[in-house]
């Protein structure tokens, strides 16, 4: 078997085990879950599921592992003259655009580890993904042309993003990714005060 097949089988399990771990979360939990569980639901054998995972703990991790480096590859597009040159009142964001496609794409696994019972170790490495991209697309900026320290300001970034991500998986995503990036603009970059319409400055 060429290594092409090879590699698309292996992608095709891993998916079908992820999707088989998403729906066993939604029923029991993840604590709940057992590897029989896990292979029964993803009609693979024990043999299989051991020679990519350790345990349902590597699986999550993976998973998460996973979302993050699919995240990187689009992410990747950002241009930081993009961001300046843009209308953020009128138009999002492609790479913002596309990001929220991704976790709509992904909904129901994002929505139970970024929900109220979901892994509290995948919203900092999240936070801290966004905190390492953000710090990339500013490296340009002088930090004498900034009014607030550069820590803080990455910290208020992040918390607020994945704040709007969580409440948006929440409400079963009804705005479409489009609105979702403008939404997302327009608070970041005209600020909280403008977006709830107290200036207009």
């Amino acid at each position: 078997m060429s290594d092409s097949k090879t590699d698309r089988r292996v992608v095709r399990t891993k998916r079908m085990v992820r999707d088989a771990l998403t729906e066993l979360m939604e029923e029991k939990g993840f604590e709940g879950i057992t590897v029989r569980d896990l292979t029964e639901k993803a009609d693979i054998n024990r043999g299989t599921f051991y020679l990519h995972y350790r345990d349902k703990y590597d699986l999550l991790e993976q998973s998460e592992n996973e979302i993050l480096q699919e995240i990187q590859e689009f992410m990747k597009e950002a241009n930081p003259n993009d961001i300046v040159n843009a209308n953020m009142l009128d138009e999002p964001l492609s790479f913002v655009v596309k990001l929220f496609e991704y976790i709509k794409e992904n909904g129901r696994f994002m929505k139970l580890i970024l929900g109220p019972q979901g892994d509290p170790a995948f919203q900092v490495k999240l936070k801290e993904f966004m905190k390492v991209n953000f710090h990339q697309k500013i490296a340009t900026i002088s930090k004498e042309d900034m009014l607030v320290p550069v820590d803080y300001l990455m910290a208020y970034v992040t918390s607020a993003h994945l704040g709007v991500i969580q409440q948006w998986l929440a409400g079963d995503m009804k705005q479409s990714p489009q609105e979702m990036a403008l939404t997302l603009a327009k608070m970041t970059f005209f600020g909280p005060g403008y977006a709830a319409g107290i200036r207009k400055d």
